[in-house]
C-alpha cells in the first residue's frame, strides 16, 4: 500500500498515489458500451429505481435505464440544449443542468416536458447539480478554457444567485446528508472545498477539504453516513473518504474516465458510474446506501 497524506491545516489533506483498493469490491458493466455517447453524465435514480443520464444514443437526450440495464431515450431537450447534471427532489421532479443554454430545466414527476426553472446568461457552462433537503439547488459552473469557475444557487422559489466567482474549474458538487455542508471540487486544480450552508442557503466558512497530486476530479456523491465518493477522471477509480477527509477505500473501474456517480438498486447500495471513455455505466456495491435513496424510500 502506498498512501501519502500531508497535513497542512485541519481537514486539509494532500493525497498522492493511492493503490490501497479493496479486492472484494469489483466493478462490472451495467449497460453495454457506447449505448450512450462519450458525453454520458449526470446519473440520477428516481424513487422507482430507474436510472437516468444525459446523452443516450445522441447529444441532447435524457436516457432511462431499467434495473436490468436496458436503455431508451426518455426525453429530448429543446433544440440547442445539452444536459449535464441531473437531480431529483423528494417529490420526484427531475432537474437538469443545460450547459449550452445556461438553463436549469425542471421535468415534473410523471411528465416528459422540460420547463425552464432558472436561467442566467452570465453562466459559463452549468455543469453538475446538488440539492439540499429544503430543495435548494447548487450548480457548479466551470470555464474550461480559462480554468476558472463559479458556484450558483437556485432557491425553491426559483431565484438564481451567484454565490462565488473567481474559483478554479468547479465541477463535482454535493450536499452532506444533514444539509449543513457543501462540497465543491475543482478539476484542473485537483482541489475539494468544504463550506457551511447557512439557513438562507448561502455559503460560509470555506476551507480546503482535500487536494490531490495527480489525475482529475469529476462527480461526487454522499452515502447516508456522509462519506464522499469522488470519481477520479483519467485514473479510473472512485475514492471514498469520510466527512473528516479520512481515506476509506478506492475502487478500481474497468474504464479510465469516470464522469459521475449515483446510488440506487433495491437497497440503495449499488453505485452506478458513468464512463466517458466507454459510453456506458459500470456498477459496484457500496457499504452504505446513498443519501438520496434514504430520503425517498
Amino acid at each position: 500500500m502506498k498512501f501519502l497524506i500531508k497535513i497542512l491545516l485541519p481537514a486539509y489533506l494532500i493525497i498522492g498515489a493511492v493503490s490501497c483498493k479493496d479486492p472484494e469490491i469489483k466493478s462490472a458493466d451495467f449497460t453495454s458500451e457506447f449505448g450512450f455517447t462519450k458525453g454520458i453524465e449526470g446519473p440520477a435514480v428516481n424513487a422507482q429505481g430507474d436510472l437516468f443520464a444525459v446523452n443516450f444514443e445522441s447529444e441532447g437526450t435524457i436516457g432511462r435505464v431499467d434495473q436490468q440495464g436496458n436503455g431508451e431515450v426518455y426525453l429530448t431537450l429543446p433544440e440547442g440544449s445539452i444536459g449535464n447534471g441531473i437531480r431529483f427532489d423528494t417529490e420526484g421532479n427531475m432537474f437538469i443542468a443545460d450547459y449550452m443554454g445556461h438553463i436549469v430545466y425542471r421535468v415534473k414527476k410523471n411528465t416528459k416536458n422540460p420547463e425552464i426553472w432558472a436561467r442566467d446568461s452570465t453562466m459559463n457552462q452549468p455543469n453538475d447539480l446538488a440539492i439540499s433537503p429544503d430543495g435548494t439547488l447548487y450548480l457548479s459552473d466551470p470555464n474550461w478554457s480559462e480554468s476558472t469557475g463559479q458556484i450558483w444557487m437556485v432557491s425553491p422559489n426559483r431565484k438564481i444567485e451567484l454565490l462565488e466567482a473567481n474559483m478554479g474549474t468547479t465541477n463535482g458538487v454535493e450536499v452532506s446528508p444533514d444539509g449543513k455542508n457543501l462540497y465543491v471540487n475543482e478539476s484542473v486544480q485537483r482541489m475539494i472545498w468544504k463550506y457551511d450552508i447557512l439557513e438562507n442557503g448561502k455559503l460560509a466558512n470555506k476551507r480546503q477539504f482535500l487536494s490531490f497530486e495527480d489525475f482529475g476530479l469529476d462527480g461526487m456523491r454522499c452515502d447516508i453516513k456522509g462519506n464522499l465518493y469522488i470519481t477520479r477522471y483519467d485514473k479510473g477509480t472512485v475514492l471514498i473518504v469520510s466527512p473528516e477527509a479520512e481515506f476509506m477505500n478506492e475502487i478500481s473501474l474497468k474504464g479510465k474516465k469516470p464522469s459521475n456517480i449515483a446510488f440506487g438498486g433495491e437497497d440503495g447500495k449499488t453505485c452506478y458510474v458513468t464512463m466517458a471513455d466507454r459510453g456506458c455505466f459500470e456498477q459496484f456495491r457500496a457499504p452504505f446506501p446513498g443519501n438520496y435513496y434514504s430520503k425517498v424510500h
